[in-house]
């Protein structure tokens, strides 16, 4: 009480007194701090109970006042009295002895006060850096101490000063001689630092002296260097028996010391109070983002960054229910990391794991963004991090166990964060760590070569369908992610050489078959006893594709010798006969439906792809080499297979394996286009294309519907049904082939859609 008496007291007199010159004002109150330590007996009373907040309020202000009324730049005399007389390095001697009790936040507060008000640069005074960089050792030594939010704002203020001027942080990066000299015994109040001796100050390579104060004041600052010795060497006399206490550090061991601000981050990202952590986080990505290479050498590979990212991620994972519900995880709301907030009682959609799911998914988007923020060669060291201590480490005996339950819950969490990952750095390596890093063709022989890939895509065809369907789902998404890695290693690489087709040179007389839109030795589909039953009805004249038209595509190479459109789009819409047609008879199911979904889609791709430089046209044949055996690649073995049992697969995974082929059937590549969607492409002896496999599930449809009774009305009944048309009723016979046969027809559809909108977008100037 007679303390805080006192200090009203003291106010009432500075208020009422004569103003003194800013200088002799900020002595003043800096002596009024060291006479503290002079002439106090007792060292137990809490430093809210004195006046050393309101001294260090005061020379805040007069060190603002000062720069206020100067030039940008100039270093006033008060400015010139703080650094030159070392007192950053006293405040922080008394910050960590804590004396008196709570000194330590007093201290940090100026810093972080000091730091955020003054405007011109005070970090590259060795009088500033060097005691700000010890300080920062302090910060996060012992977790969820009463200092957390002061060392956090302080810790923040340097990121933002570093950020502002990546150069500085050359500072902040110590040798390993600095680290252990650094290391006090427990007699932390050293003489020297009292009495302002600099015996480190050769350590960061400066010499940076502060400037001499102007000439109209020197005589008087001289007499006030002179006070100032006395009084520094009663404190230095005062305190040197002082002692700190040692306090357990936070349970984040550190490798070394020699970036000091980075490994005090990572401790308080570990604190119990969610707005520490984060606070922690954002300072963290501050400091990844800065262009030093120094910098961002050191932060790989003198900190505990990569294996605290990758030891969180591994522990989220491994906390997570071993069986969570696919939709759950699909459908969990966005996460953002820095709003990792969830009351399980005001969640009307809880479930068993949301909370530690959210904390999962919230903690690998910080990963990403970290990751995509970062120095690029820091962001590669921490996504080869997580690719070999999550991915591989973690991930990757999950995915291929055998528990069912397990397959499905692992696939779905690598389906949430293929969908979720942004970075393309941790893109790459996702997408190592799922396909390989292998470029040259596929054999059948090697395709286990990637025991994760052959694994997943054998998944495509598990004889769960659950399981099939998500792991379908997976690589759909995948597909749609901007990395040519993808494809190439997917599909690209097993088409390079064209030997799927077989070369027949085109001859003169051939010409004018070319010229009809046929190339040389192509069966037309007309003349082929399988499509005799197709009626002019069924195909669409010139002029009606034209009036089809989508809006026009962004620019795309030509492609030269192309059979007439027209001929390929009715070739799709013909190879589902008309017993087995049941879209004209529901409005608002033709063609003409998916030609904007198609063209938008394909604009999408074409964005995708611009920057990967695929050609324009196929390989000519003359370059490629014919005579190597084709395999198609695994990938598309396993979903031609599929499609070839469309008729005897559930109507879900129908709707999946049509919908990936249809993903892939976009890309703009010339020998995907050849080979997925070109009707008229000479395939070599042996070989399958994407039409010729359709051509086949058709022929075994039209003599398993001699067998159906009343096949077109339950055909028709079948698709009301799924449009929600008609309630649902009795079951009917032979349902997974109707609604195969359904799947069949819209797919033809969409295809022929497909291959309109890329020949249109090909063919405008």
């Amino acid at each position: 009480m007679f303390s805080k008496f006192t200090s009203i007291l003291q106010h009432a007199v500075e208020a009422l007194a004569p103003s003194l010159p800013l200088q002799e004002d900020f002595v003043y109150h800096w002596k009024a701090i060291t006479h503290y330590y002079i002439e106090t007996s007792d060292d137990k009373a809490p430093v809210t109970d004195t006046n050393i907040p309101s001294h260090l309020e005061q020379m805040l202000v007069i060190l603002v006042q000062e720069e206020n009324e100067r030039e940008f730049g100039e270093t006033g005399p008060c400015m010139e009295y703080l650094l030159h007389h070392k007192i950053l390095e006293t405040l922080y001697t008394l910050g960590k002895a804590d004396c008196p009790p709570g000194m330590k936040q007093q201290v940090l507060v100026f810093y972080t006060k000091l730091l955020g008000k003054i405007r011109q640069p005070l970090l590259p005074h060795i009088n500033v850096h060097r005691p700000v960089q010890k300080l920062i050792r302090l910060c996060g030594e012992v977790l969820a101490t009463p200092t957390e939010n002061e060392e956090i704002q302080f810790l923040c203020i340097v990121c933002a000063k570093l950020k502002q001027d990546p150069y500085l942080v050359n500072f902040f990066l110590e040798n390993k001689f600095k680290s252990l000299a650094s290391q006090g015994g427990p007699n932390a109040i050293s003489e020297d630092v009292l009495k302002g001796q600099d015996s480190l100050s050769t350590d960061t390579g400066q010499s940076c002296q502060p400037e001499e104060p102007s000439g109209a004041s020197g005589t008087e600052h001289t007499d006030l260097e002179d006070e100032t010795s006395r009084q520094m060497g009663d404190l230095s006399t005062s305190l040197e028996n002082l002692s700190v206490t040692e306090l357990p550090e936070a349970t984040v061991v550190r490798p070394n010391q020699d970036y000091n601000l980075v490994n005090s981050l990572l401790n308080l990202t570990r604190s119990p109070d969610g707005r520490i952590a984060v606070k922690a986080c954002e300072g963290l990505m501050l400091l990844v983002s800065l262009p030093e290479p120094a910098a961002a050498k050191c932060l790989t590979q003198s900190t505990c960054l990569c294996e605290l990212l990758t030891d969180r991620l591994a522990s989220l994972y491994k906390a997570l229910p071993q069986s969570v519900d696919p939709l759950d995880i699909e459908t969990v709301e966005a996460i953002n990391w820095g709003l990792d907030s969830y009351s399980h009682k005001e969640d009307a959609s809880a479930f068993p794991g949301k909370r530690a799911l959210i904390s999962f998914l919230s903690w690998f988007d910080y990963c990403d963004q970290l990751i995509k923020e970062a120095q690029k060669t820091a962001a590669v060291a921490l996504a080869k991090a997580v690719h070999e201590r999550f991915f591989i480490g973690v991930m990757e005996p999950q995915l291929m166990q055998t528990s069912e339950m397990g397959i499905l819950t692992s696939t779905a969490l690598l389906h949430r964060i293929v969908r979720q990952v942004t970075s393309d750095i941790l893109l790459q390596e996702m997408v190592f760590f799922i396909l390989g890093e292998q470029r040259e063709p596929e054999t059948l022989a090697e395709i286990s070569r990637h025991p994760l890939r052959h694994r997943l895509i054998e998944h495509c065809d598990h004889i769960s369908d659950e399981i099939s369907i998500m792991t379908l789902r997976m690589f759909e998404h995948l597909l749609q992610k901007p990395n040519e890695h993808i494809l190439y290693n997917l599909v690209l690489r097993n088409l390079e050489e064209r030997n799927y087709t077989e070369y027949k040179p085109v001859c003169p007389e051939d010409k004018d078959v070319v010229e009809n839109g046929l190339i040389a030795g192509a069966v037309d589909l007309e003349e082929d006893p399988l499509f005799t039953d197709i009626s002019p009805d069924n195909t669409l004249s010139n002029q009606e594709w034209l009036s089809s038209s989508p809006p026009a595509t962004p620019d795309h190479p030509k492609t030269d010798g192309k059979t007439e459109v027209h001929k390929i789009v009715n070739s799709f819409l013909c190879l589902v006969p008309d017993e087995a047609k049941s879209s004209y008879h529901v409005e608002g199911t033709g063609y003409d439906t998916y030609l904007r979904d198609a063209h938008r889609q394909f604009r999408d791709y074409c964005a995708i792809c611009l920057r990967w430089e695929w050609p324009g046209s196929p390989k000519a044949l003359e370059r490629c080499n014919l005579e190597a055996a084709f395999f198609e690649g695994h990938f598309l073995k396993v979903l031609f297979d599929r499609m070839g049992r469309i008729l005897d697969q559930p109507y879900d995974v129908n709707l999946q394996v049509t919908s990936v082929l249809s993903r892939l059937s976009l890309f703009p590549h010339p020998h995907i286009h050849e080979y997925l969607l070109d009707p008229y492409v000479n395939l070599a002896s042996g070989c399958r294309s994407l039409f010729s496999v359709i051509v086949r599930v058709v022929g075994d449809l039209m003599v398993r519907i001699q067998r159906i009774q009343d096949f077109t009305p339950k055909l028709l009944l079948v698709r009301k049904r799924l449009l929600g048309l008609e309630p649902e009723g009795p079951v009917i016979d032979h349902i997974t082939l109707l609604e195969g046969v359904i799947v069949l027809e819209e797919f033809c559809k969409e295809l022929a859609a497909i291959a309109f909108v890329k020949y249109h977008a090909a063919s405008t100037p």
